[in-house]
């Protein structure tokens, strides 16, 4: 969420409302490729931070926002060919 809102300014989207707390909220969520990258040989063709200006950029079109636009020239520039 942090490198999601670095983003864009998020106190202009986001109203938080406690009705939507609850005990299963996990604290830390830590994800690791190594096994990904060893077993499969798989390995990223684009870095977290990038993935996700790609995604905000699309959700906020989805909802009718403008989007800052880094996200679209992301995928002009590493996947022109798709």
């Amino acid at each position: 969420m942090e490198e999601a809102f670095t983003y864009l300014d998020w106190n202009k989207y986001v109203k938080i409302d406690p009705k939507y707390f609850g005990l299963t909220e996990a604290e830390i969520l830590v994800a690791d490729p190594a096994n990904a990258i060893k077993k499969l040989g798989w390995s990223p063709k684009i870095k977290f931070g990038d993935l996700l200006k790609i995604m905000m950029d699309v959700a906020m079109r989805a909802v009718g926002l403008e989007p800052v636009g880094e996200g679209d020239e992301l995928l002009k520039e590493r996947f022109l060919n798709k």
